[in-house]
């Protein structure tokens, strides 16, 4: 158990890593995925973000980043909303001198229902918006993360990727529980299409009907065929495990064990 949890990151979100969790990711050296939502940057000073920062760098634990996306839109038609977003995204930047996350995970948050008749104007200012910042992450030594949620397939995620020429420093974030629920496509169709560019994994699971996030192997998302890919693909993506609860964290690491998915990597 704790073998996977030194390979693996598992999301926290902020006040919760502040309010009740930090002595036990210290305990149990957990590596966290931080989540930064709007209300914790609008909460916590310099003063507090600083002060986590150090507890989790003399613990010398591997962190992540996971952006706010509630409201943000940034491919969104109105520039003054796109405005808001990166704003917003610039303020998680901002912290990444104090904890040098390997990855910001963002949202690219693609929807046909809400984008309809205008994907193209979505995928200019998209293209637009990562462009500015991939070279705000080159700068600080990170890498973005741009993570599939309502994408019924993945063109559109692919078109974004391919549109930049030098995508080291933005990966996708494929989400399992997401495709699962979302999607409307195989499995097979979005390796195909967003394999290569994939460098981090969301592992969380559900029955295909809601995205609960359960714990992994208990829903039908395929997860064998996905590891199968990373290795015959000689695939090393950050890999972080989402659990709502900590019975489901405990949970999702004895799944994975008894799945034997990391092994899998070896």
């Amino acid at each position: 158990m704790e073998n996977i949890l030194e390979r693996v990151q598992v999301n926290m979100p902020f006040r919760l890593l502040v309010d009740r969790y930090l002595p036990l990711v210290i305990r149990e050296r957990i590596n966290p995925e931080i989540g930064f939502d709007c209300f914790a940057l609008d909460s916590y000073s310099e003063k507090d973000f600083r002060e986590i920062a150090s507890r989790l760098s003399d613990a010398e634990l591997s962190i992540t980043f996971h952006a706010p996306f509630f409201d943000l839109r940034p491919g969104s038609l109105d520039r003054r909303i796109r405005q808001t977003t990166i704003d917003r995204f610039r303020q998680v930047f901002d912290l990444v001198p104090l904890y040098r996350p390997r990855t910001i995970v963002f949202h690219a948050s693609f929807d046909i229902d809400y984008y309809i008749a205008n994907e193209e104007v979505w995928l200019e200012n998209s293209r637009d918006t990562w462009s500015n910042l991939i070279t705000l992450a080159e700068d600080l030594n990170t890498v973005i993360a741009l993570e599939n949620v309502y994408e019924h397939d993945p063109s559109m995620l692919s078109r974004l990727m391919r549109s930049f020429e030098r995508p080291d420093h933005i990966r996708m974030c494929f989400d399992t529980g997401h495709f699962n629920t979302f999607s409307k496509v195989s499995l097979d169709e979005w390796l195909d299409e967003i394999g290569s560019f994939i460098g981090e994994i969301h592992l969380h699971d559900n029955g295909g009907e809601g995205d609960s996030h359960a714990p992994v192997g208990e829903g039908t998302f395929p997860f064998y065929r996905l590891f199968h890919y990373l290795k015959d693909h000689d695939a090393r993506p950050v890999i972080t495990l989402e659990p709502h609860t900590e019975e489901h964290m405990w949970r999702t690491v004895d799944n994975i064990k008894r799945l034997g998915l990391l092994e899998s990597l070896d």
